[in-house]
C-alpha cells in the first residue's frame, strides 16, 4: 500500500513538473512579446532621431592618388607608366533603400535598413525585392546617402571607435540589471593607438621620407620597401600628417552561410521569431517570416559555441583565440541580450587557453550558472556564476581528460549535475557545496561500447538519452549511470542531434541524413525523412514555431520543415569548404562565389537567395565577371580556369596556365582581353574575339618575385598594374 501511495506521489510530482514547465514557457512568450514590442519602439525612435537634418561639416581636400613608379630593374616586359596614365577604378554598383520603421510582413515590398549608420556593435537589415534576372536592363538605383554624425572636434574624431557597440544607443536601450556594462568599453576588446601628428609609424616600422629622392621607405613583413611619391604630391608630401577618420562607415547588411561543418549545438529558435546561429565572428539572428537579419558583432575571432538562457532572451556565445595580438582576440564567453544586443557580461577573458568549444546554462535554478569546456589539451571544464561581478565569478575548474568533449549540459532538474560526452566517454559531474567537481563515468555495454558519444538530451522525466557513433540510442534513468534501455541501429552512422519536443516526443538526426520522429516510448512516428546528399548530414535539430523544425547540416545549410511535409532549404545556404572566390556583377545586384567545395554559386544580393549553383568538378580559388556580365571566369587550384555563361551556366571553354593556383582573374575595361595571375609569379594575357567566345593567348608578363595577388587594368585597355606577395607594384604594357 505504501508502494502504491509512493508511486502516486511520484506521478503527481511529475505532473506538477510538467505544468511548471508549461507555465514557464507561457511566461517566456509573454516576456518575449513585451521585449519585441519595446525593441520595435526603440527602433522606431532611433530611426526618427536619425532622420533629423545632419549638421554640415567642413569638407577636407583629399590627397590625389598618383602613379607609383617601379624603382627596381625588371625585364623589358615591364615599364614605368607614362605620367598621363590613369588606372581605372571601376565604380561599384550602389544601392540604398529607404529605412523602414518596422519590418514589413511577408508579401509586401521589403525595404532595407542597411543604409542606416549606427555606432552599435550590432546591425540589422531587411530583405528588399530581388534583382532582375541576368542580362536584363538594370533598374536605376538611388544613390546611397548616410546620416552625418554630430559635430565633434578633430581629436575626438581621431579617437572615435570604428567598431560598433550596440544596436541602440544608451539613451534608447532597454533597462537591464547589468546596465553597468553599458557604461564601460567591454564591447571593444582592444583600444586604438593614440594618433599623434609627430608619429610616423602608421602600423609599420618607422617610415622615412627622402625629400631629395622623393621616396618613402618603410618595412613590410620585415622587408624594406621603397615607394616613389606620386608626382602630384611629391613636393608637398608630409609624412607626419594624419588624415581624419572618414565620417561614413560600413554597416553589415547580410550574412550568408552557417557553420555546421565542425560545430555542434549552434542553432536555436527564439521567442522573437528569429533563429540564432553563428558564422565566422558574427552571431546572426535571422527572421524567416520577415526576411531580415540582426547581428551581434561583439566577438573578435571565430565563434565556436552557443547557448540559450532558460528565459529564452539571453544568449551566451564562446569564441576561439586569435594569433594577432593587436586585436586582443583571446578566447572568452560573451553573454548578451537577444532583444537589445547589449552585452551583459564577458566571462573568462584570461582563463581559457584555446577555444570555448561547448557551453550551457543551468536550468533548475533559472540559469545563474554557466559551464564551459576549453578545447585545450586537458579539456578543462569550468563553472561560473556569470551574474557576479563585471567578469563573472569562477566557482571551479577541473581537467576532464585528453579525449575530446563534444557536448556539455546541465541537468534540467538537478542544479549541481553536469553531463559531458565525447570520445569513448560519458561523464556525470556533481558540483558540491564547496565548489568541487566530482566525476562518475557512464557505464556502457562492453561489446557495444561506441567510439564516440555524439549527442545528449533529457526526457521530460529527467532521464538522459544519448546518441553515439554506432547509430544507437541509450536511455540512462535519472540518478543512475548505467543504461536502462538501448535501441541499436537507429541510424546508419553517428547520431549528431537529439531534440526533445514540448509534447515529449523525440526527433533524432544523423550523419546518414535521416531524420526520425519517436514518441516518448521510442515508438516511431510518421515515416522518416531524408535530407538530400548535397546538403550533407544532420548536424543539429531545433524546435521552431508550431510544428516546424530547424535543421543545420554538415555542409553549412539550414533547412526548415517537419517529418510530415519534408524539409526545404528556405533559410540559409552556404559553401561546404573554404571560400576564396568572390566577384560582383558589373551592372546587377548579383555576385558569384566559388570555393574548395567545387561549387560555383550565383547570388542575388537583394533577395539574398541563390539564383543558380553548379558543380565544376575542381576546387576554385578566383573569379571575375566580364564587363558586360554575360560570362564569368573561374580560376582553380590546378592552374585551370573556366568560362561560364551567367544565364545558362554552360561551360564555354577552359584553359590551363602556369604551374600553380590561379590567384586572380581580371578583364580589361572593354572586355577584349583578360589577365590571369598565377602563383608561379606570371601573368598570362588572352585576347577575346568572336563575341566573347574565342580566347587566344597573346603574351605573358614576368618579373614578380612571388605569386600574383592583384591585377588592375588602365583605362587604355593595354596597361596593367599588378601586386605580388612581396609587396611589389609592377606595370606591364
Amino acid at each position: 500500500m505504501l508502494e502504491a501511495e509512493g508511486r502516486g506521489v511520484a506521478g503527481r510530482v511529475t505532473d506538477l513538473e510538467k505544468r511548471v514547465l508549461e507555465q514557464g514557457d507561457e511566461l517566456v512568450c509573454l516576456k518575449a512579446t513585451l521585449a519585441e514590442a519595446l525593441r520595435r519602439l526603440n527602433l522606431l525612435e532611433g530611426m526618427r532621431l536619425s532622420a533629423q537634418p545632419p549638421t554640415p561639416q567642413i569638407p577636407t581636400t583629399p590627397v590625389r592618388n598618383g602613379i607609383v613608379k617601379e624603382t627596381r630593374l625588371r625585364p623589358q616586359t615591364y615599364c614605368a607608366p607614362p605620367s598621363h596614365l590613369q588606372i581605372e577604378s571601376r565604380p561599384q554598383s550602389q544601392r540604398s533603400y529607404a529605412g523602414s520603421s518596422l519590418p514589413q510582413r511577408r508579401g509586401v515590398h521589403y525595404q532595407s535598413t542597411g543604409s542606416l549608420h549606427s555606432d552599435s556593435q550590432s546591425s540589422s537589415s531587411v530583405s528588399p525585392v530581388p534583382s532582375p534576372s541576368p542580362r536584363a536592363t538594370p533598374l536605376p538605383l538611388p544613390r546611397r546617402t548616410a546620416a552625418s554624425p554630430q559635430n565633434s572636434s578633430a581629436t575626438s574624431t581621431l579617437h572615435k571607435r570604428w567598431s560598433s557597440t550596440g544596436d541602440f544607443n544608451q539613451a534608447n536601450s532597454l533597462p537591464s540589471p547589468q546596465s553597468k556594462f553599458l557604461n564601460k568599453s567591454f564591447l571593444n576588446l582592444f583600444t586604438k593607438p593614440n594618433l599623434s601628428t609627430s608619429s610616423v609609424k602608421h602600423g609599420t616600422k618607422d617610415a622615412t621620407y627622402n625629400e631629395d629622392d622623393q621616396t618613402l621607405k618603410m618595412h613590410l613583413r620585415g622587408k624594406p620597401v621603397i615607394l616613389p611619391a606620386p608626382t602630384e604630391i611629391a613636393d608637398v608630401y608630409d609624412i607626419t600628417k594624419v588624415e581624419t577618420a572618414p565620417s561614413q562607415r560600413l554597416k553589415l547588411d547580410w550574412v550568408y552561410g552557417y557553420r555546421g561543418r565542425d560545430c555542434r549545438s549552434n542553432l536555436y529558435f527564439l521567442p522573437t521569431g528569429e533563429m540564432v546561429y553563428f558564422v565566422a565572428t558574427v552571431v546572426v539572428l535571422h527572421n524567416i517570416e520577415e526576411p531580415n537579419q540582426r547581428h551581434y558583432l561583439g566577438h573578435t575571432d571565430d565563434v565556436k559555441s552557443l547557448a540559450i538562457h532558460p528565459n529564452k532572451l539571453l544568449v551566451a556565445s564562446g569564441q576561439c583565440g586569435g594569433s594577432d595580438p593587436k586585436f586582443n582576440s583571446r578566447p572568452h564567453i560573451r553573454i548578451w541580450n537577444s532583444i537589445s544586443l547589449h552585452t551583459q557580461a564577458i566571462i573568462g577573458m584570461n582563463d581559457f587557453t584555446n577555444s570555448v568549444s561547448s557551453i550551457s546554462f543551468s536550468k533548475a535554478d533559472g540559469g545563474s550558472l554557466l559551464v564551459a569546456v576549453d578545447d585545450s589539451a586537458d579539456h578543462v571544464i569550468s563553472v561560473w556564476e556569470w551574474p557576479k561581478g563585471e567578469q563573472g565569478h569562477k566557482i571551479t575548474e577541473t581537467k576532464s581528460s585528453v579525449d575530446p568533449i563534444v557536448a556539455v549540459e546541465f541537468h534540467p532538474f538537478e542544479r549541481n549535475m553536469i553531463i559531458t560526452c565525447g570520445k569513448s566517454h560519458l561523464a556525470f559531474w556533481t558540483l558540491d557545496v564547496g565548489g568541487t567537481l566530482y566525476k562518475k563515468m557512464g557505464i556502457f555495454e562492453a561489446r557495444d561500447k561506441p567510439k564516440y558519444v555524439t549527442s545528449i538530451a533529457f526526457l521530460q522525466s529527467g532521464d538522459l538519452i544519448t546518441g553515439d557513433s554506432n547509430g544507437s540510442l541509450a536511455i540512462y534513468p535519472r540518478g543512475r549511470n548505467t543504461i536502462g534501455k538501448l535501441f541499436k541501429k537507429c541510424h546508419d552512422g553517428a547520431i549528431f542531434s537529439i531534440c526533445i519536443l514540448k509534447d515529449g516526443s523525440i526527433i533524432t538526426g544523423g550523419k546518414d541524413g535521416r531524420i526520425k520522429h519517436y514518441d516518448s516510448n521510442m515508438k516511431e512516428y510518421h515515416e522518416e525523412k531524408w535530407i538530400p546528399g548535397h546538403y550533407g548530414g544532420v548536424r543539429v535539430i531545433s524546435e521552431g514555431r508550431g510544428s516546424l523544425m530547424l535543421v543545420g547540416t554538415t555542409k553549412n545549410c539550414i533547412l526548415v520543415g517537419n517529418n510530415s511535409l519534408g524539409y526545404e532549404p528556405t533559410a540559409v545556404l552556404g559553401h561546404a569548404d573554404e571560400l576564396w572566390a568572390l566577384a560582383g556583377h558589373p551592372s546587377l545586384q548579383q555576385f558569384v562565389t566559388a570555393g574548395h567545395d567545387k561549387i560555383v554559386q550565383m547570388w542575388d544580393s537583394l533577395s539574398h537567395n541563390i539564383l543558380w549553383s553548379k558543380d565544376i568538378g575542381e576546387q576554385a580559388h578566383s573569379a571575375a565577371f566580364s564587363p558586360d556580365g554575360n560570362v564569368v571566369a573561374v580560376g582553380c587550384l590546378t592552374g585551370r580556369w573556366m568560362i561560364f555563361d551567367t544565364q545558362t551556366r554552360e561551360l564555354l571553354c577552359k584553359f590551363i596556365d602556369g604551374e600553380g593556383v590561379v590567384q586572380v582573374i581580371q578583364y580589361s575595361p572593354d572586355g577584349n582581353m583578360v589577365a590571369i595571375g598565377s602563383r608561379d609569379s606570371n601573368i598570362y594575357i588572352y585576347q577575346i574575339t568572336e563575341g566573347g567566345i574565342r580566347y587566344s593567348r597573346i603574351g605573358r608578363c614576368s618579373g614578380h618575385s612571388n605569386n600574383i595577388t592583384h591585377i588592375d587594368w588602365a583605362s587604355d585597355n593595354h596597361t596593367i598594374r599588378s601586386n605580388s606577395a612581396d609587396n611589389e607594384i609592377l606595370y606591364c604594357k
